[in-house]
């Protein structure tokens, strides 16, 4: 199957929840980086991203309304060397002391589960690009419930390896709008990816759905020498 655009992706789905996409510009220069949350309640609108040294975090937009921060405020993009860690919640950090202690990406998140949000169980989903001296890949994971049921963890981590030129994979928390909000199924989804960042930053806020729309990061990563450009889009 042929790389789909991921903007008609998102453009036909009101509620994919949150997402991360990886992968490789069609230059083949850059590593891509993309990563957007929605929200449905006014907790989870009432943020923003802002800058965390080289990676970033999420922020209320006005404090006196932050109800719980306990799923929502957290680091979703951190660098670690020449690895960038993506994910929806906090096992950002988790990846990252396991990473240092020398497990793998997977094993770092064998001891997670998806979010206590019962009954939509929300999955966790996370990414990592790992950069060589002339090529780089990326993995992505996700935790979920079976099916909605959270008596058993369904754990899947997908590797791709090494990067294709102009394609990436998307992977999300949610298949679409819905309560409860159904589960990510399948493998991520084989995505087109270009060479322009503020173009593809554009189109790809421009596809979300206006109303649940919360806030977008973006990166493109030389391969040649592991410097960056980034973009973050907050609707407040």
């Amino acid at each position: 199957m042929k790389p789909v655009s991921l903007t008609e992706l998102l453009r036909t789905n009101p509620y994919p929840g949150r997402g991360i996409m990886l992968g490789r510009t069609e230059d083949g220069e850059h590593a891509a980086i993309a990563y957007f949350i929605m929200g449905r309640s006014e907790n989870s609108r009432n943020r923003i991203f802002v800058e965390d040294g080289e990676g970033i975090r999420t922020q209320a937009f006005d404090e006196s309304k932050l109800k719980d921060p306990s799923l929502i405020i957290y680091a979703p993009v951190r660098v670690l060397g020449r690895d960038t860690i993506v994910t929806n919640g906090d096992q950002t950090d988790t990846v990252c002391e396991g990473l240092c202690a020398g497990l793998s990406f997977e094993q770092t998140l064998r001891g997670r589960r998806y979010e206590p949000d019962g009954p939509n169980y929300t999955p966790r989903i996370s990414g990592i690009v790992h950069l060589t001296e002339h090529s780089f890949s990326y993995e992505l994971s996700i935790l979920k419930s079976a099916d909605g049921c959270p008596d058993s963890d369904h754990r899947f981590t997908f590797t791709y390896s090494p990067a294709l030129a102009g394609e990436g994979h998307f992977l999300s928390t949610y298949m679409t709008d819905g309560n409860p909000l159904p589960s990510f199924e399948g493998e991520p989804k084989r995505v087109r990816v270009g060479n322009d960042l503020d173009r593809f930053t554009g189109e790809l806020w421009e596809s979300l759905n206006e109303e649940n729309k919360v806030a977008l990061f973006t990166r493109f990563i030389a391969l040649r020498d592991g410097t960056y450009e980034s973009r973050i889009v907050n609707k407040l």
